[in-house]
């Protein structure tokens, strides 16, 4: 019989799985207001964050890429949540997303968990520092892509 932790971890990892399978937004964009490209070479991950922007708000968000389950996954998850959101609400979630994927102790408490949504899913990755870096390279390329002036490039490493 599994605990309710284990049942948990098993539809996060169900989740994780089914974004990677068939990952929302996955898509160029031709009208982006900026796109950046990312890399993360220890895993072979890689990717293309596009972001069209109106005004302060993101009006449109998608990826193209390849890379391991965990990487898609989170690209994934991220354009579903992001999408509509302010350019300060982003940065926002980046940190909090942030916090939550490199601290040990980050935003484990259930309201916290509960808020991010489906986001909580990629709160695994933690305990496996390798796979961190897959899990935040969109993040990375997403807060790369609302600086004013956009690089052309992130990387991991």
């Amino acid at each position: 019989m599994s605990d309710a932790y284990g049942d948990l971890r098993d539809l996060y990892q169900e989740l994780i799985l089914d974004h990677s399978r068939h990952p929302s937004n996955f898509r160029g964009m031709s009208d982006a207001s900026r796109s950046v490209e990312g890399d993360n070479p220890l895993c072979g991950d890689h990717l293309r964050m596009y972001v069209r922007l109106q005004g302060e708000r993101i009006a449109d968000i998608s990826f193209q890429g390849s890379g391991c389950a965990i990487s898609v996954a989170s690209a994934s998850l991220l354009t579903e949540r992001i999408k509509g959101k302010t350019v300060t609400e982003a940065e926002e979630l980046f940190h909090r997303m942030h916090r939550l994927l490199t601290m040990e102790e980050a935003a484990t408490d259930e309201a916290e968990l509960a808020e991010l949504g489906e986001l909580a899913a990629l709160a695994g990755a933690r305990q496996f520092p390798m796979r961190v870096k897959c899990a935040t390279l969109s993040w990375h390329a997403l807060r790369a892509a609302l600086q004013d002036e956009a690089p052309e490039q992130v990387s991991t490493e």
